[in-house]
């Protein structure tokens, strides 16, 4: 598992300064951002579920990171949102899906955004899929690289706390709407 988490850390990172420089920022950007941060390996197992029509194996939600890489290898239950509807993304054994985290949104100033998405029951298989999270450490400020910005300045730390009480508070993630400047809220 060490090498598997260091080969996608190392994948995140390249894949991250690609689309960074799409954006103008400088190559070490990320790796300076996140050799000491808080990413992440998870395996994840859904069992079968005898009410899955009434039940999520992961709630709708956008990831909170740079980047997310996921392996789903045979059994589809992911959905991505677009334009108020849930759309299922086939597995593919042989590829990585590549998520945009809310991090990147801002630091893209909304060029790249975090989808939402969830990850529906299924009543008859058991299923399988492993994530890596690219994420800095607590200390990171995150903004955005082109100006003017539509978001304030934020700590990694920060954002996290600021999940977890909106998730207690409300049960939902609110995310990157409590940081936009001015309260302004753009369209999606």
């Amino acid at each position: 598992m060490e090498g598997v988490v260091k080969k996608l850390g190392s994948l995140a990172e390249k894949i991250s300064e690609i689309l960074g420089q799409s954006l103008g920022i400088k190559s070490n950007y990320f790796k300076e951002r996140c050799e000491k941060g808080k990413s992440s390996f998870r395996m994840n197992r859904y069992p079968p579920c005898p009410i899955a029509s009434q039940v999520y194996g992961l709630i709708p939600h956008t990831d909170t990171d740079y980047l997310t890489i996921l392996y789903q290898p045979q059994i589809s239950g992911l959905q991505l949102k677009k334009s108020a509807k849930w759309f299922p993304v086939k597995p593919n054994p042989r590829a990585l899906l590549l998520n945009i985290g809310d991090l990147f949104q801002v630091v893209s100033n909304d060029i790249f955004r975090s989808l939402k998405h969830r990850v529906v029951a299924s009543e008859g298989v058991e299923r399988y899929s492993f994530a890596y999270f690219y994420c800095p450490s607590d200390d990171v400020i995150i903004e955005s690289w082109l100006k003017p910005s539509i978001y304030k300045h934020f700590s990694y730390k920060e954002y996290r706390q600021q999940i977890e009480k909106d998730v207690e508070k409300t049960g939902n993630k609110v995310g990157l709407s409590r940081f936009f400047l001015h309260n302004i809220a753009l369209p999606h």
